[in-house]
């Protein structure tokens, strides 16, 4: 087994910042994100404004990838690549992202709407991301691993929903995928005990239907075997004083706060 790496109060900072660059990149896109635009148009965005702020992607070249950005749209679960197909009403499009600043990366995603988004897709959004804050609170000293997996698994499972089983959460740091990983299924109590210092990003993938994937030819894509839509939501978390602390946010994006360096 590899070695957890546990980082210091310094490093922690750090990585806040990192995390909170890659908000504000996810808060930008979010104005840009209208029937019409095209997930090439978004990546190029992306790229732009992590310069601006000194930071590079942390996926472009990763293992080969070509782009700055994830863009998952409905049934594609995570790693869709950006390409010249607009973006309709009705489309929901999973945006993961990552920075790299001062040696260490921030990682995180949200599923937006595009459009006018059916109930039925609302819900599937609205069940994730409390999936992802109930996976959150289970990162706490004295539990394990599986505590936050058993608890995602729980409650997607509950509202019918399929678990991705293939593709997980992880830690963060130095390098963008580090130990623990971190599934979004388990059972309770089981797998490596939580501590202070952990990093980890935590990102729950469940599908509308079936819990089954494929992947395309592309060599990236993963998309749903039955073609049901895939939401995709993702925090980076600090294990502080016992309890979990959440280094990027959402607010940029659902209370539209300025972008200051």
């Amino acid at each position: 087994m590899k070695t957890i790496i546990l980082k210091s109060t310094e490093e922690i900072e750090i990585m806040r910042e990192n995390a909170l660059l890659v908000s504000r990149t996810l808060g930008m896109l979010a104005k840009h994100l209208i029937p019409g635009v095209t997930t090439l148009q978004l990546d190029k965005l992306a790229a732009e404004f992590l310069g601006d702020y000194g930071a590079v992607s942390s996926f472009l070249g990763y293992h080969g990838y070509p782009n700055s950005i994830c863009t998952s749209v409905n049934e594609q679960v995570v790693h869709g690549i950006p390409n010249n197909r607009p973006l309709k009403d009705g489309d929901i499009i999973s945006i993961d992202c990552g920075a790299y600043k001062n040696g260490y990366h921030g990682d995180h995603a949200y599923t937006f709407e595009v459009g006018e988004v059916a109930p039925e897709t609302k819900k599937l959004l609205k069940v994730t991301k409390e999936c992802l804050y109930k996976g959150i609170e289970q990162f706490k000293k004295g539990n394990k691993i599986g505590d936050i997996g058993y608890t995602i698994q729980s409650h997607a499972e509950s509202h019918g929903y399929g678990v991705v089983r293939e593709l997980i959460g992880h830690g963060i740091g130095r390098e963008m995928h580090e130990p623990p990983e971190v599934p979004n299924f388990g059972l309770p109590r089981k797998g490596t005990k939580l501590k202070n210092g952990m990093v980890v990003a935590i990102e729950p993938m469940i599908n509308m239907g079936t819990k089954d994937v494929l992947h395309l030819n592309d060599g990236w894509t993963i998309i749903t075997r039955d073609g049901k839509p895939s939401a995709h939501f993702e925090h980076d978390v600090a294990l502080v004083n016992g309890v979990p602390d959440i280094l990027s946010t959402f607010d940029y994006i659902e209370k539209d706060l300025p972008f200051e360096k």
